[in-house]
């Protein structure tokens, strides 16, 4: 483990978002971690990442689970360098009526919307405080500040990751701990809105959806901020969104 090496840990590296967050960070020297449930969907990113002369790891993990948390951040921390920024970055947007919705799939998207957010950020906070430093964000929605027809098991847990967001930010801050929540509300460029809603995707050439480049530099944008004029709460959507 290099003594000046500086690690982003991306929780949920997608296809878009998670993982032009994770080639932002690459790119200014930071060695990124990434995860998904399952490692073997990670190459083609890290594939990139060390392509344009990054350093980067990927890690099969359950972000649920307690004790593959433990044991992913104890892995990253003791082989690969501290944590200097977190990202939580697991999306669980499933919409169905809330007359058909089930308790197994209420409580699943949860589970991996909130409940996967506290233990993940509640471990990389223990290794952040007695340093002093780090940042720690979370990438919300729409639905983190609102709910709506068909999405009341995603509001309610990004509801509820937001509120965690909030109480950690109120807790770390004074402890050097930059805490922020993401609130990401349009549709972004990806296979699944292109795929599934090629109304929305043809807004594309009028910049009516969100680039996931351009999300990531305000995740880089956040955790430069100086430490005198921190921000807790960001919006991004396209200049046309109706909000």
């Amino acid at each position: 483990m290099a003594d000046q090496a500086k690690v982003v840990l991306v929780v949920g590296a997608g296809d878009a978002t998670g993982g032009e967050i994770a080639k932002r960070f690459a790119r200014e020297g930071y060695i990124a971690c990434v995860t998904r449930r399952q490692a073997d969907k990670l190459q083609p990113l890290l594939d990139q990442i060390r392509a344009a002369g990054g350093q980067a790891h990927g890690f099969g993990s359950d972000a649920r689970n307690e004790h593959e948390v433990a044991e992913l951040v104890e892995t990253i921390e003791r082989d690969i360098g501290p944590i200097e920024a977190f990202v939580f970055n697991i999306g669980a947007n499933v919409p169905c009526s809330i007359l058909d919705e089930t308790p197994r799939k209420y409580f699943k998207i949860w589970e991996m919307a909130c409940f996967a957010g506290f233990l993940t950020a509640q471990a990389v906070a223990r290794r952040m405080v007695p340093r002093e430093r780090g940042t720690l964000l979370f990438t919300g929605a729409t639905a983190a500040t609102r709910g709506a027809s068909g999405f009341a098991a995603f509001a309610g847990a990004k509801h509820a990751l937001r509120a965690l967001a909030q109480s950690m930010a109120r807790e770390l801050g004074p402890r050097n701990i930059h805490v922020a929540h993401v609130v990401v509300d349009g549709a972004i460029d990806t296979a699944f809105i292109r795929d599934s809603f090629p109304e929305r995707y043809a807004l594309k050439g009028q910049d009516g959806i969100l680039d996931p480049v351009h999300i990531a530099d305000s995740y880089w944008y956040l955790h430069s901020q100086p430490r005198d004029a921190w921000t807790f709460e960001l919006d991004l959507r396209p200049w046309m969104e109706q909000w």
